[in-house]
């Protein structure tokens, strides 16, 4: 029997098609309803396939709507790789500190 603990499901809707569910391919981005990485469709898109050849590869479980979306997002997917939010590279410069005055 497994052991609960308290880690909270985070799961994020990056479109209509895709999901990044901590549950699900350990957070990777996938398409809904699915377990088809999202990483590995753009894979086969940098391979060379065509949308239809991709959609076909995966039973039409991955429609061309959904491939276009995957395409949109690439930037936010690294390979085996969760995901890490829309800000994850965006670094927050540190406050101004205020000079004093000289009188």
């Amino acid at each position: 029997m497994k052991a609960r603990t308290n880690e909270q499901r985070l799961r994020v809707e990056l479109g209509r098609h895709i999901v990044a569910d901590s549950k699900i391919c350990g957070g990777q981005p996938t398409f809904k309803g699915t377990r088809i990485m999202v990483w590995l469709v753009l894979e086969q898109l940098e391979d060379g396939l065509s949308w239809d050849e991709v959609t076909r590869e995966w039973d039409g479980r991955v429609s061309g709507e959904a491939i276009g979306e995957a395409i949109a997002i690439a930037p936010l997917v690294i390979k085996h790789e969760p995901f890490k939010g829309f800000n994850a590279g965006a670094g927050r410069k540190p406050a101004r500190r205020p000079t004093a005055l000289v009188a």
